[in-house]
């Protein structure tokens, strides 16, 4: 027979517990699980490579001939944009060099930190720069940024990403684990179409396990399209009213055509095994 269990006993257990959940509420402190995730030699690392990059981006820019730079600030509105292309359309012409350098500094540092705005960024890219270099230039600086996230993911990425998207990074590594022998496929196909953004496949791609050439090449190829588009509108700034309006549901069929062309052999085989 099993013992009688003291219900009073418990009760005053339960009511002791519960007034140290207030009392840590009270006191500002959240549960372990609510807690921000990274330890304080993580934050110190990560805090160390943003002031590294800062202070490179800092000596960039005072490298760089005088400016009026309390015209110049990161755009926010397409409006916005259509001002700083105006400052800096003759800068860019007689400090070709030191504008690129600028422009690609600003442009790094803005992807690998996850700051919003580099959509402005390529858009400002084909306004003063055309569609060809302004494509190239894009490529270039999303892939290197990409790949400077990557890295700093590695180091610290894990139990950021694993607080912020649990589900999303299960889904994740899931799809991976499935898709190992055509990976580089079902890379480009996130890529090239918005079906995860590219912060999260960025943040998550070394904490599932992708070699950094498959995310490398994948970056590099997959940001092909969706940065043309981007580039080419940057030639009519007057026409654009808003940021949406780059990515309209012709433009998205056209992207998930392209990305279902690419990942349809990932498709073939697994059919072919299940037969």
């Amino acid at each position: 027979m099993a013992a009688p269990r003291n219900l009073v006993g418990d009760a005053g257990r339960l009511r002791d517990e519960e007034s140290a959940k207030e009392d840590d509420w009270s006191a500002g402190k959240k549960p372990k699980s609510e807690r921000f995730p990274l330890t304080r030699w993580e934050f110190a690392a990560a805090l160390g490579v943003f002031v590294v990059f800062s202070t490179g981006l800092i000596c960039v820019y005072l490298t760089m001939p005088a400016a009026e730079y309390s015209k110049l600030k990161l755009p926010r509105t397409i409006a916005d944009l259509r001002l700083l292309k105006d400052h800096l359309a003759t800068y860019a012409k007689d400090y070709p060099a030191q504008f690129i350098l600028g422009y690609c500094s600003t442009y790094i540092f803005m992807q690998t930190f996850m700051i919003p705005g580099t959509i402005f960024m390529s858009l400002l890219a084909g306004a003063l720069f055309g569609v060809m270099r302004g494509l190239l230039l894009v490529v270039f600086n999303a892939t290197a940024g990409a790949s400077s996230c990557f890295f700093l993911s590695k180091l610290i990425g894990r139990p950021l990403v694993s607080w912020l998207w649990p589900e999303k990074l299960r889904f994740f590594q899931a799809e991976i684990a499935k898709r190992r022998e055509k990976l580089l496929n079902y890379m480009l196909f996130l890529r090239i179409t918005p079906t995860l953004p590219n912060l999260f496949i960025n943040l998550a791609s070394p904490i599932v396990d992708i070699p950094f050439h498959v995310f490398f090449l994948a970056t590099f190829i997959g940001l092909i399209p969706a940065s043309y588009i981007t580039v080419r509108a940057g030639l009519a700034l007057g026409e654009l009213k808003s940021v949406k309006d780059l990515y309209d549901f012709k433009t998205l069929v056209v992207l998930f055509l392209i990305g279902s062309v690419i990942i349809f052999p990932t498709l073939l085989k697994r059919k072919r095994i299940y037969e």
